[in-house]
């Protein structure tokens, strides 16, 4: 077992409670489980040990494996699943990232994008491998409870799903106020590079949307905005 690389076919989770929720969430793509010696018999142990025996899951208690794919000290549990293809629903909102490149940065939209319901990512390539240990490691597990799907271009996605929905390019040379938008029931929230954002192309699709804040930043991390708009657009849900 060597350390992740995007051509494998099979991926992990570093520590014990994201291979429990692993478990929990996507047991029918778990090949093996390993545990480190200092691993505590915990609730949580058992609980990998009774759906690891009961799914017929290998588990493998080598310190080694696991001194060698993770970097931190205090990580004593690793579960190996197979890559999984996870569709997106087109009835549903979508979140779409155009050329995301930051690991730390995908991770933590998967987490909020679930939190508000929002299940439904669109990732335009080039960019980030959602299924690189270190976005799951950050998304908190919950990569395993959305449904998302790469396209090579926006064209690609933008002709599947123009006849259903609006869209919301969020964009500094925008002059719609993220305040002012009145939320439709069918939308993609539209986000760019991390250092680039969206090209001047994407003044031409539906409304582009800019959040408004002082002149202390040039712009917004970007998942800090996506929070932002997650928020506004779904806040009378809750």
């Amino acid at each position: 077992m060597k350390k992740y690389k995007k051509t494998d076919l099979e991926s992990y989770t570093l520590g014990t409670t994201l291979t429990l929720y692993l478990l929990t969430k996507k047991v029918e793509y778990v090949t093996r489980v390993y545990i480190h010696s200092k691993q505590e018999k915990n609730e949580a142990y058992n609980k990998i040990i009774e759906i690891c025996k009961n799914n017929k899951i290998e588990v493998i208690f080598s310190d080694k494996i696991i001194n060698t794919l993770s970097d931190k000290d205090n990580c004593y549990v690793i579960g190996v699943f197979k890559k999984f293809k996870s569709d997106i629903d087109f009835t549903k909102n979508h979140i779409v990232l155009v050329n995301p490149s930051n690991m730390g940065n995908l991770g933590t939209i998967i987490r909020s994008s679930l939190g508000f319901n929002l299940n439904n990512l669109v990732i335009i390539k080039p960019g980030v491998d959602i299924f690189d240990p270190k976005v799951i490691r950050s998304s908190m597990g919950a990569i395993f409870s959305i449904n998302f799907t790469y396209y090579d271009n926006f064209n690609d996605y933008y002709n599947l799903t123009k006849g259903n929905r609006t869209f919301f390019p969020f964009m500094l040379q925008a002059t719609k106020n993220l305040k002012d938008i009145t939320v439709p029931n069918c939308y993609s929230l539209i986000f760019g590079n991390e250092g680039s954002g969206l090209s001047g192309e994407f003044l031409n699709i539906g409304t582009p949307v800019i959040i408004k804040h002082n002149n202390s930043i040039d712009s917004l991390n970007l998942d800090n905005a996506v929070s932002i708009a997650l928020y506004e657009f779904t806040k009378n849900i809750f």
